[in-house]
């Protein structure tokens, strides 16, 4: 049986990349979101031609009901789940300094991007032990996408950076808790990364990078956060259990 991978936010940009790389490793893929199946028909379609099965769970991580459907969806399909990739995020809808920004905003992007898959991971977390207690044989591990957010500040989208250091605490109390089943949990941080949700500062980070921003001066591309956690789902970091692996140009890398 091949190794089923699960990514949330996988039917565009970073999540997108992540499933063609998976897919592209012999993986069986589920991705997520929240458009209507035949919105994504295509990419299932595009996904199907490495070899392998994709199926497309619609749901928001963000609701309990959701979250409890794909899974059941992911069971009744596959029967088994290897790799959980939490990606799916969301930026706020209007950036506004932490002196103006609402309640609102920060509830709709606590709970999609760090309530959400933080309970996803505890499901999956439980599934993934029976499956160990059931099958000597199974390899699994947990991706948390987080993003530089976690660490670098940026005062117009504080609820954004907030929830994305608490993923990075989440990566490490879930490696802590499943380090007795062997399970382990990564977290790769993406830096600038050309998608649909940076398209609306191109020109602004096209002259960063130009400036200097990052020591690799051009943009992130969604297959290069793909390769990243296909390492990880391909078991090549055995032995590293609740670490960071950047993917961000040398975004963060202090220099003089």
């Amino acid at each position: 049986m091949k190794r089923v991978a699960f990514i949330t936010g996988g039917s565009r940009g970073i999540g997108l990349g992540i499933a063609k790389q998976l897919a592209q490793a012999e993986f069986d893929v589920a991705i997520n979101g929240v458009r209507p199946a035949e919105a994504v028909a295509d990419v299932i379609n595009d996904l199907k031609q490495y070899g392998g099965e994709a199926i497309y769970c619609q749901g928001d991580v963000a609701s309990v009901a959701d979250r409890t459907r794909m899974i059941k969806e992911i069971k009744a399909h596959f029967g088994a789940l290897h790799v959980l990739v939490n990606n799916a995020g969301v930026a706020p809808k209007e950036r506004k300094d932490i002196l103006e920004a609402t309640e609102e905003s920060f509830t709709h992007v606590f709970t999609t991007n760090l309530q959400g898959p933080y309970f996803l991971t505890q499901a999956v977390a439980n599934w993934m032990v029976e499956q160990t207690q059931t099958n000597p044989e199974f390899s699994g591990c947990i991706v948390n996408v987080s993003s530089v957010s976690a660490t670098v500040a940026s005062v117009n989208r504080g609820e954004y950076c907030m929830a994305k250091a608490g993923l990075s605490m989440a990566t490490q109390l879930f490696a802590a808790r499943l380090g007795e089943y062997n399970i382990p949990v990564y977290e790769v941080r993406p830096g600038i990364i050309k998608t649909d949700m940076t398209a609306g500062v191109t020109e602004k980070y096209d002259k960063l990078i130009s400036e200097g921003l990052t020591v690799q001066k051009r943009w992130g591309e969604a297959q290069d956060v793909g390769k990243a956690v296909a390492a990880l789902a391909l078991g090549y970091f055995p032995y590293s259990t609740g670490q960071v692996l950047m993917v961000d140009g040398g975004m963060t890398l202090p220099r003089l």
